[in-house]
């Protein structure tokens, strides 16, 4: 069982974030546990004195002479190399200050009252799916860094890669969310072999994942998404399913 420690010294945040936490294993029966939710940055590294692989969720500024978030996140880092730490934060912004520090967070959770709580949520269940990925073979899995964090994502997942509005940026289309990050198709194509496909020259989709194609109107669909389907697009499909489509 992983443990979980929270450690914020708004208490009426505190309940907010444990709530959701537990809410959120129990619903799906996720084999973790809260061990800790203090106000005390002491107290957490007492409770999480033999933790290994732990989840953390930390608020920045900590009411401690000793101890802000960043250097508890250190110290943790520290004891456990492998544990995940989460950010909890009024401001939206503190990414470089993990940067500072080393810390690789996995995520960083914005004060909003409405909002903190499918955040937590949310939060909780992409590291359930890190977790899970990095169980498989590191063959069928994706890593990419956006937002000064590194996610693992299952190739299972995957919809469709997309070229982004930014330049040098593509967009990644999971089955639960869409991500933002530096890289390009061409190099994504190479990497990732014939399980996907180049329907277009904006678009990288997962083989698996195509629902109906329109070879009339130039379109196919994937997850419910609709894409675009060119000239080269339609003969790199009809290679790869032998003509079937």
């Amino acid at each position: 069982m992983i443990g979980i420690y929270l450690c914020d010294d708004e208490d009426a945040v505190r309940h907010q974030i444990r709530t959701a936490l537990e809410w959120k294993i129990f619903v799906e029966d996720y084999d973790m546990k809260v061990v800790c939710s203090t106000a005390s940055a002491q107290e957490l590294l007492d409770a999480a004195e033999h933790e290994r692989r732990g989840i953390y969720f930390l608020d920045v500024k900590l009411k401690d002479v000793k101890w802000d978030g960043f250097r508890l996140g250190q110290e943790l880092r520290r004891r456990d190399p492998h544990c995940t730490l989460v950010y909890i934060t009024s401001f939206g912004d503190l990414a470089w200050r993990t940067f500072q520090y080393h810390l690789e967070a996995f995520d960083y959770i914005v004060k909003e009252p409405e909002q903190i709580g499918p955040s937590v949520s949310q939060c909780l269940g992409e590291i359930q799916l890190r977790l899970l990925a990095e169980r498989q073979d590191p063959a069928e899995i994706f890593t990419l860094r956006t937002g000064g964090m590194v996610r693992h994502i299952p190739l299972s997942d995957i919809l469709f890669f997309e070229t982004a509005p930014v330049p040098h940026h593509v967009l990644l289309h999971t089955i639960r969310s869409r991500m933002d990050f530096s890289g390009s198709l061409n190099e994504l194509e190479i990497q990732l072999g014939s399980r996907f496909i180049r329907t277009h020259r904006a678009y990288l989709v997962a083989a698996d994942k195509i629902e109906r194609v329109d070879l009339k109107h130039n379109k196919l669909w994937a997850g419910g998404h609709e894409i675009l389907l060119s000239r080269t697009g339609k003969a790199a499909l009809r290679k790869i399913t032998g003509g079937s489509r």
